[in-house]
């Protein structure tokens, strides 16, 4: 029974723990379809042309285009400290009566600074053959850190374009009508990706470390910022887990002098022993 009990307590202590951690991947979760939900997740309906002209969309929500077969398209969203972006693509191709062959489509990710972030896993470029109507494409980032070195390629926090082209198909089907979504979801990776600092503003187009909101115009920072903000930075669940290493060490070494500092001296033997 003493057994049971024991690992109640322990069953109880480790969900009151890492319950903290779950409430982003319970965040994470599908909205349920239905009219309300699809409002929620609408975004741009167009995409630009350049790095300039990318169309500003918000992780967890939707961007559409239409464009012609050979066009480059662009859109930016931004990533915060500590998540793992995952860019996902749908490309609705042209009729296959159309078109004349194969063609091969990629994406591909850059950071606020415009470097080319390599995929952790996913399809990021893909051959469709000539009947298919659809191609699906992903690339998963590497997570999010609050700080780099200069020399450094790490992904951090601020705007993440999203590049969108074909690059490979038959000469006569250029220019043919298609349409694509794009959307991008994070994981939460929390304190085990954090680092020793943070920086002065995210990377951001058009952000300084002195921009500032003028009377009821937002800042650029503020205005390609995550729906709840950017984090400060300062705070991570290392705080956290370092409290409760502290309380969990101050425990073990209260009861390891329990254990081995005896009764004390025993009574049947004399004083000036």
């Amino acid at each position: 029974m003493r057994t049971v009990r024991a690992l109640s307590a322990v069953v109880l202590a480790g969900a009151a723990l890492f319950g903290p951690a779950a409430v982003p991947v319970l965040a994470d979760t599908p909205a349920p379809s239905g009219s309300a939900s699809a409002e929620a997740t609408a975004g741009p309906t167009e995409a630009g042309t350049t790095f300039r002209t990318a169309a500003f969309f918000r992780q967890g929500r939707q961007a559409t285009a239409e464009a012609s077969t050979g066009d480059y398209l662009y859109w930016v969203f931004p990533a915060d400290t500590g998540q793992r972006p995952t860019v996902t693509a749908s490309v609705n191709l042209p009729e296959s009566t159309a078109r004349h062959g194969a063609s091969t489509w990629r994406i591909d990710v850059y950071d606020g600074l415009r470097r080319r972030q390599p995929c952790m896993y996913g399809m990021q470029s893909r051959a469709a053959a000539k009947e298919a109507a659809t191609v699906e494409l992903s690339c998963t980032l590497r997570p999010v850190r609050p700080w780099a070195d200069t020399w450094d390629d790490d992904p951090l926090p601020g705007s993440y374009y999203v590049r969108l082209t074909v690059t490979g198909l038959p000469e006569e089907d250029l220019g043919q009508s298609f349409t694509a979504r794009i959307g991008a979801v994070s994981a939460e990776q929390g304190g085990a990706y954090a680092g020793g600092g943070s920086l002065a503003a995210p990377l951001v187009p058009g952000a300084t470390t002195e921009d500032a909101a003028s009377a009821g115009t937002p800042s650029a920072v503020e205005a390609r910022a995550p729906e709840d903000g950017w984090s400060s930075g300062w705070w991570s669940d290392r705080w956290l887990w370092t409290a409760v290493g502290g309380v969990l060490g101050a425990l073990a070494g209260i009861g390891g002098y329990s254990l081995t500092r005896g009764a004390g001296r025993p009574s049947r033997v004399p004083p000036t022993v």
